[in-house]
């Protein structure tokens, strides 16, 4: 894909727009580093957002830190403790947290000291700061988690690695923390011509009824989302079970998949199967992490799709949904706030019973149901698409690289 090929969908002039910010820095060498290649949607926006980068000029790399079974059960109890969950972490799995960024810094050192501008995403690599003394350029944290909450203890000691950066990104205003050093607010965003968010024909659509055991002639919610605790998969099940009670041809899909760095997700796969056990009309679906068609046909099936987040950074599967005019029921919290109104674009939710009663009147008012849809859609086509997200990171850039000027001008 190259950024002439999103014109027809966003217009000529936001193209022109991103040229324009880019001409001045090209040549520049700007470096990515998370930890996941495959699983996510920090992965998801890299895997779209890098070539687009290289096709402006913009030297552009990406890399993913590696460790431990310790180090990953580690950076997944500081995920769940920034989010609010009350997390006691060793001394030794933060030694691990420690060993394993020392070990990535020695191989990234080169790359990381010679970038003009590092992007750092997430916990995981964080501390690589401590170890790069040599850097040359700008580096940014870039948080994708829900920090309005955090657990004081861990966020106190991950903060003093952030402070260290440049400049940190947060989803929302909610998530920012008191740090010194500029602050900036970018949410994420979806590609609407990858695999999972592209239109599909009539086969590709249809071909998830057959392959998953899914009636084409009744009422289908889904939610798709990794297995973890914060996506409550276990009140989606709940909140079906007590929907169905009015729409008895109902059925439900929970599918998803897991990431390279969080070791819970078959911990909470099982506990989802349990619940789930005894209704034909429950499919728990394990994905792989490139089933993206799969995921767009499922999405394009459904009446409803749910994100029942009691968490939630921001919630792409939320934008997936809302570009395919569906109807979202989330939960009331994090960045599904953002996206979703109240009889606009879907529903906020605080409970499994709340979600039943917008099942049952969503079901009851399919022209309700399109309208919100219709919303949707336009909705993300203005606010969530990758070219906004691309403009606003060279914006970002821009004014690293100019921290005294009040107005930067383009010839």
């Amino acid at each position: 894909m190259t950024l002439d090929d999103y014109s027809p969908i966003v217009g000529p002039e936001v193209i022109d727009h991103l040229r324009q910010l880019a001409q001045p820095l090209r040549g520049m060498k700007v470096v990515h580093i998370n930890s996941t290649k495959l699983g996510g949607g920090v992965a998801e926006i890299l895997d779209t957002l890098i070539p687009l980068m290289n096709e402006l000029g913009i030297e552009t790399v990406w890399e993913v830190v590696t460790g431990s079974g310790e180090f990953y059960e580690c950076t997944k109890s500081i995920h769940n403790a920034l989010q609010g969950a009350q997390v006691h972490i060793s001394d030794q799995l933060w030694g691990a947290y420690h060993q394993a960024n020392v070990e990535n810094a020695e191989n990234l050192r080169g790359l990381l000291e010679s970038a003009d501008i590092a992007f750092i995403h997430d916990p995981q690599p964080a501390a690589l700061i401590e170890h790069c003394q040599g850097r040359k350029g700008k580096w940014i944290w870039r948080c994708h988690i829900d920090l309005s909450h955090p657990s004081r203890q861990v966020w106190n000691k991950l903060r003093s690695h952030v402070a260290k950066h440049d400049a940190s990104i947060f989803s929302l205003a909610a998530f920012a923390p008191q740090l010194e050093h500029p602050m900036y607010l970018i949410p994420p965003s979806i590609n609407p011509l990858n695999d999972k968010n592209r239109e599909l024909t009539d086969e590709e659509r249809n071909s998830v009824y057959g392959q998953f055991g899914i009636d084409p002639d009744r009422p289908l919610v889904t939610q798709v989302s990794r297995f973890d605790r914060f996506k409550d998969p276990i009140g989606v099940i709940q909140a079906y079970s007590m929907a169905k009670k009015f729409s008895a041809n109902l059925q439900l899909v929970l599918a998803g998949g897991g990431a390279s760095d969080d070791p819970e997700g078959e911990i909470v796969l099982n506990e989802v199967r349990t619940a789930a056990e005894g209704d034909p009309d429950v499919h728990v679906i394990l994905l792989p992490p490139d089933a993206h068609t799969t995921i767009n046909a499922l999405q394009r099936a459904s009446d409803i799709v749910l994100q029942k987040s009691t968490k939630e950074g921001f919630g792409l599967t939320v934008t997936e949904a809302l570009w395919k005019g569906k109807p979202v029921i989330g939960g009331n919290t994090g960045g599904i706030r953002l996206q979703v109104t109240n009889h606009h674009t879907g529903f906020l939710v605080s409970s499994p019973e709340g979600a039943a009663l917008r099942i049952r009147y969503l079901l009851g008012n399919p022209q309700k149901r399109e309208s919100i849809g219709m919303k949707g859609r336009e909705y993300v086509r203005d606010n969530f698409l990758i070219t906004r997200h691309l403009r606003e990171y060279l914006t970002l850039i821009h004014g690293l690289l100019n921290p005294t000027q009040d107005r930067i001008t383009f010839n």
